[in-house]
């Protein structure tokens, strides 16, 4: 393990943009019952959605998927889903939306929350950029290795859109690089913490 076994990751992140849906129903459904960590989806999609990817999400998994309201709670064992044209920053213990420009014309912006998860989380964060049309999530992926987290990405061989993930292979050449079923599984048997303390 990248953290020596001496600590449990908190939070996962996730990352992605064209073919994420059909990727974010297997990686959910992938997840057991007892999973421990934060698990916050950040999909590009148009500032109108609605609640649908939410839902479409919870069918596939027994885990409450809930999407990220302003100053909510961040706790161990629920999915949590990027809200449409505001962009989600992990915070210690919580979340905060921000009404600020798009990053790379996207807002939600995978980089903005991967990066305030690495800042809040550092080594306890797992970051993944799974399929996606753009370079979104590179540099935060980048942030999360530097500050000791585990960086993860979707082979782009078997990703619908292999820009992102080949963008943030790029970034980060230590990545681990998998098929979407061996990553479901890598991450499904990670040890976990607590994501309520806030030490470092």
């Amino acid at each position: 393990m990248a953290n020596g076994g001496a600590v449990g990751y908190d939070l996962v992140v996730v990352g992605t943009s064209w073919g994420g849906l059909a990727a974010l129903r297997t990686l959910v459904g992938g997840l057991p019952p007892t999973f421990g960590m934060a698990v916050t989806l950040v999909q590009h999609r148009h500032k109108d959605s609605d609640h649908l990817l939410r839902t479409l999400l919870q069918e596939r998994t027994p885990l409450e998927v809930c999407e990220v309201e302003d100053k909510m709670p961040l706790e161990h064992g629920r999915i949590y889903v990027a809200p449409p044209d505001y962009h989600t920053l992990v915070e210690p213990g919580h979340f905060s939306l921000s009404t600020e420009a798009p990053v790379r014309f996207s807002r939600p912006s995978i980089d903005v929350t991967f990066q305030s998860a690495a800042e809040s989380y550092g080594h306890r964060t797992v970051g993944i950029v799974l399929t996606g049309a753009n370079a979104d999530g590179s540099e935060g992926l980048r942030r999360i290795s530097d500050r000791g987290g585990m960086a993860l990405v979707q082979d782009p061989t078997t990703a619908e859109s292999a820009l992102m993930p080949n963008a943030a292979v790029k970034a980060v050449p230590r990545a681990r690089i998998m098929s979407l079923p061996d990553l479901v599984k890598f991450v499904a048997q990670l040890p976990a913490g607590s994501p309520e303390r806030d030490d470092q």
